[in-house]
């Protein structure tokens, strides 16, 4: 059973908690690092680990196996660097970094130490995403023209100015790195390497200094196009359409799968309810443990930040901008 700390106790990493807590065999939460410990402190006590607010305390305890990070986006370098340099191995919630120069320092870090780093980009694990993956790679949709993905909600709305999210420096062309950043990697996983991007990035609605409307074209290595959408003040929104010569695929909110083929009859599947969360944090445990490896590259973690990159750069430029490699 692999021992981890949860560093961050808001409310993703109480999510990232209830998802094994009582239940996996292969991963455990038995102490907690959160800055301000009363807010979360009952919590602990009920799920009956420790809490406090030294990270260095806990990556020095010979009992805790694993870092699980769900802090502010901009403190993720540092606390890798720190993790893998006391043996810890780390998962790591998106974004994975600020920059892509960043994303090769965490990862240069880890495999220096020699510890497992996992990025918490947890749409590879539904059974709908496995089930597209496997329909492009048949070759059952045909050529693939262009994919579309929106990834929207109405947190925008709720932002107060002194909310970390709310820092224009956390949170560049508004809801990309709390909900596009997902849809980049899910394009980079089905489709590989995207190498120009246009971005218009908007304020609308959101009271506070954020864009809360913010559309890009990507252009990919393979000669396909893509569209992301990513609204911080709307319904809530999550969809991937695949265009190919002989069909179209759809996702719609992680579970509905549709299939619209050029001759013959649109078939449906309804994957229903699963715990994606709780799905990454044991494919994590499993490759501490001699498992197979987590099944996201450290080359494609990097290359989605180099996209963010691009995608930043263009919303401030107006400009299609090149993804740079590291």
């Amino acid at each position: 059973m692999i021992k981890a700390a949860i560093v961050g106790m808001g409310r993703w990493g109480q999510i990232l908690v209830d998802s094994v807590h009582g239940k996996s065999d292969t991963i455990e939460f038995t102490a907690g690092v959160t800055r301000t410990v009363s807010k979360a402190e009952a919590y602990a006590a009920k799920k009956g680990f420790p809490i406090g607010n030294d990270f260095a305390t806990v990556i020095a305890d010979p009992d805790i196996d694993a870092i699980v990070l769900t802090t502010p986006h901009s403190q993720h370098v540092g606390q890798i660097k720190q993790a893998a340099a006391a043996g810890k191995h780390i998962f790591v919630e998106k974004p994975f970094t600020m920059s892509a120069a960043t994303a090769v320092e965490a990862v240069a870090a880890a495999e220096k130490a020699g510890v497992v780093l996992a990025l918490g980009h947890n749409r590879r694990f539904m059974p709908s995403w496995a089930e597209l993956q496997k329909r492009i790679n048949s070759g059952s949709l045909g050529t693939i023209l262009h994919v579309e993905t929106n990834f929207s909600a109405p947190g925008g709305l709720n932002w107060v100015q002194d909310g970390w999210r709310a820092q224009r420096e956390e949170s560049p062309a508004g809801g990309m790195s709390g909900m596009g950043i997902h849809m980049v990697d899910t394009l980079i996983g089905l489709f590989g390497r995207i190498s120009d991007v246009h971005c218009v990035s908007l304020r609308r609605a959101v009271s506070i200094d954020i864009d809360d409307t913010t559309s890009m074209l990507f252009k990919f290595e393979s000669g396909m196009s893509g569209y992301l959408g990513t609204m911080a003040a709307t319904v809530y929104t999550q969809s991937i359409r695949v265009f190919g010569s002989k069909a179209s695929a759809e996702i719609r909110n992680e579970s509905l799968f549709e299939v619209r083929p050029v001759e013959g009859e649109t078939e449906v599947i309804d994957f229903g309810a699963f715990d994606k969360e709780r799905a990454e944090l044991e494919a994590f445990a499993a490759a501490i443990t001699g498992g197979p490896a987590y099944p996201l590259p450290a080359s494609e973690a990097i290359h989605g930040i180099e996209v963010y990159d691009a995608i930043n750069k263009s919303a401030s430029s107006g400009v299609t901008e090149q993804v740079i490699k590291s």
